[in-house]
């Protein structure tokens, strides 16, 4: 069959990357792709925001599924008018989408369905969030509530943080539209997870956790980034309580959304803390994971083109996923200044020698091709990926490919999956 891959990223990748071992693939387009996909499928200069021109293409190229990678053309609608002219496509519509667009709307559902997530306030007026910040102990945490590439959520220890960042995202708009509403959260503790799992609005069916590293720092330090690097499985996850999420966050969260007149089809993500051996919610996303996608493709053995299809067909009761027992860590190589202003353009050399490691694939994020060369294009550059006999191998594996890249300015963290290891 024909597939439509939306997107540009290192998660576009990773997915075209597998999508491309399937059998039942004739032909991958990726609109608009990256230097990466162009090696795998067929690159297609259509932005992935431009929902009109997608479903043109796809309608005159017979495209029999369109995956959606990022999540702005799920929020402008793009599954709705897919949908509308027949055409088979892979994720949720514009209003189930909402659960990530809005962090209001997800803070509305959890507490109207009793699902596990932390104490949270909404302000639309900045007057009334900081006198909230000024009557409060912190620490909490801040988040604007649209979408803000990962960005838009502040972790504040002092009341000064608190009114620096309502300032920041109400009265600077550091996050444009997204900051006109905002959330003031419990601060939870803990260890981060990333639970995803993929559902036919009926059928629930768990992938393999992953843990994501969103400061861009080492030790989780400094400001939050669209992720740093991840690793699959993720230990804190056990058997008991992946049990206990299906059980009290993924299947009564799809309930709710078809109970809300929002039927969600596609991959929820959750962002989940794991505190006492207990989940709550930290934030849904409508979408695969950036960089949780990289290590998750490496270690999935089943063909991700059947699941997706049985996913948009009303059939994930009917299948199984087979992952390897392997793990695989994903380490972004970043530009300078990132998650702030970047330079662009600066040539990225050694791609070829990383790419011969054994069970390592360099996945693109934000490069570019020009005049023969791979250039620098984005914050998040590179997610470099292996798949080890264990964690510490797989570590050990993904670090000797990052050190035989280079660019002027990389930046990349040196401790991506130490927690594995010490769990």
């Amino acid at each position: 069959m024909k597939i439509l891959l939306i997107g540009s990223g290192g998660r576009e990748h990773a997915l075209a990357w597998k999508l491309a071992q399937s059998p039942l693939v004739k032909k991958l387009y990726i609109a608009p792709g990256n230097p990466g996909t162009a090696s795998i499928g067929e690159n297609c200069i259509i932005p992935a925001e431009d929902v009109s021109e997608l479903k043109a293409f796809a309608i005159a190229n017979a495209v029999d599924l369109t995956v959606v990678g990022p999540e702005l053309p799920l929020t402008l609608g793009i599954v709705d008018a897919f949908e509308e002219a027949g055409l088979k496509i892979f994720g949720p519509s514009r209003s189930a989408a909402e659960i990530e667009s809005s962090k209001v709307f997800a803070k509305a559902v959890m507490k109207r369905h009793k699902i596990p997530t932390g104490y949270s306030k909404t302000f639309d007026d900045i007057t009334e969030a900081l006198d909230y910040a000024d009557t409060h102990t912190p620490p909490y945490v801040i988040k604007a509530d649209g979408l803000a590439a990962g960005k838009g959520v502040i972790i504040c220890h002092t009341v000064e943080e608190a009114r620096s960042a309502i300032n920041l995202i109400m009265k600077k708009k550091a996050f444009g539209s997204a900051g006109r509403r905002i959330i003031i959260e419990e601060f939870l503790t803990g260890e981060e997870a990333s639970f995803l799992a993929l559902t036919d609005g009926k059928t629930v069916l768990p992938l393999a956790p992953a843990q994501d590293h969103k400061a861009v720092f080492d030790n989780d330090a400094g400001p939050n980034t669209g992720g740093m690097g991840a690793y699959s499985p993720a230990p804190v996850i056990t058997p008991a309580l992946e049990a206990e999420i299906m059980d009290t966050i993924m299947k009564p969260v799809i309930a709710a959304m078809e109970s809300e007149g929002r039927p969600y089809k596609g991959v929820l993500y959750a962002g989940i803390m794991v505190s006492g051996n207990r989940p709550k919610v930290l934030e849904f996303n409508a979408r695969f994971g950036d960089p949780e996608t990289q290590p998750m493709m490496m270690r999935l053995e089943s063909d991700l083109a059947e699941l997706l299809l049985a996913t948009v067909e009303g059939r994930l009761a009917q299948v199984d996923i087979k992952w390897s027992p392997k793990p695989a860590v994903c380490i972004v190589m970043t530009s300078e200044g990132y998650p702030g202003e970047y330079p662009i353009s600066r040539e990225i050399r050694g791609l070829d020698k990383a790419a011969g490691l054994k069970d390592t694939v360099v996945f693109h994020a934000g490069t570019s091709f020009r005049e023969g060369r791979i250039l620098t294009s984005g914050g998040r550059v590179l997610g470099v990926t292996a798949l080890g006999t264990d964690i510490k191998d797989a570590i050990n594996k993904a670090y000797a490919a990052v050190k035989l890249i280079s660019f002027d300015g990389a930046h990349y963290r040196k401790d991506i999956g130490a927690k594995a290891i010490k769990a």
